[in-house]
């Protein structure tokens, strides 16, 4: 269910899209990091005000991929760094914030930093940063005074049916996934007991994952320090052949190669052709290492997403 009243507020003229058919050039789809920006951030909060929200969840978090579709390149941090520690504690689905970091949260992704997130205060309030400097804000409220301090900003606050950025509102980029209930874990155990180890790959934050050495022995440790709503993924075991492991790579299809260092650290690396100096950094020293297949086969593998303390699983991977 969407927010009652959803706006798309933006720095381009509608006038100037009913005249030309296109807004400005690409040179302006990027933020200016002074008065433009600003004024989007003091618009985001003013109908935060309006609605009545003080906090915000953390929805569908996310930093850059293997592939970056941003104008600018991602800096260092992603654009968290002084909100979150370098490790990202905090920052992952349902975490919720207070509306000022919420804010630095918008500039980010104006900015093309990297980091990219929902906000939401359930259907009461909605912030999505799409493409090209747009941002969309829904509430429970009308907001008219927010609409009008909007345009005394600058902006142009355009009333629509939904955001484009809505949960649900591209059916087809929805993923199926289980919960990792007890019945889940019975069947992590049961394989532990065939295979006596395997690679389990924690991802609270999209294109961010751990990885952990699976045995009989430490299931019960691993699985308390997983982070909240995680996407959890278990894999064969890792091969100390690592010569093996290198011969079979696709030359093609990009995959993921896990490599176990010396100290027991492992390490993920993308592998495909710009990719191949830090391949092999990872697997300089490796005592063992796995290939993994694209993300699209992970499903082949035992993946499920953890439920809230209460049972009911929110993460909508």
């Amino acid at each position: 269910m969407s927010p009652s009243f959803t706006y798309r507020i933006t720095k381009y003229d509608p006038a100037d899209f009913a005249e030309s058919g296109a807004y400005n050039g690409a040179e302006e789809e990027v933020s200016d990091h002074g008065p433009v920006e600003a004024a989007y951030l003091a618009a985001v909060a003013a109908f935060a005000e309006a609605s009545g929200v003080e906090r915000l969840e953390i929805r569908e978090p996310e930093v850059p991929g293997f592939v970056n579709f941003g104008l600018e390149a991602p800096v260092e941090g992603h654009g968290l760094s002084g909100l979150f520690p370098p490790d990202l504690t905090g920052y992952h689905d349902g975490a919720e914030v207070s509306v000022p970091v919420a804010l630095e949260l918008v500039r980010a992704m104006l900015r093309d930093n990297g980091a990219w997130c929902r906000l939401e205060a359930g259907n009461a309030f909605t912030v999505h940063v799409g493409y090209d400097q747009y941002v969309y804000v829904g509430s429970d409220r009308p907001c008219e005074k927010a609409v009008a301090r909007t345009r005394e900003f600058g902006l142009f606050p355009v009333a629509i049916t939904a955001s484009p950025w809505a949960v649900g509102f591209d059916d087809e980029d929805d993923e199926a996934v289980e919960v990792a209930d007890e019945g889940y874990w019975e069947r992590v155990r049961a394989a532990l007991a065939i295979h006596k180890e395997l690679l389990m790959e924690e991802t609270c934050v999209r294109h961010a994952s751990r990885w952990h050495r699976l045995t009989p022995g430490n299931l019960k440790a691993v699985r308390a320090e997983l982070g909240p709503r995680s996407l959890v993924t278990i894999w064969p075991s890792l091969e100390s052949d690592v010569r093996a492991v290198l011969a079979a790579l696709p030359e093609e299809e990009p995959e993921g190669l896990v490599g176990e260092e010396p100290d027991g650290t492992l390490r993920y690396a993308t592998v495909d052709d710009t990719g191949y100096p830090e391949l092999v950094a990872l697997t300089a020293g490796a005592r063992a290492a796995r290939c993994l297949p694209p993300f699209d086969e992970r499903a082949l593998s035992l993946c499920a997403a953890l439920p809230d303390s209460d049972g009911v699983l929110r993460a909508r991977w």
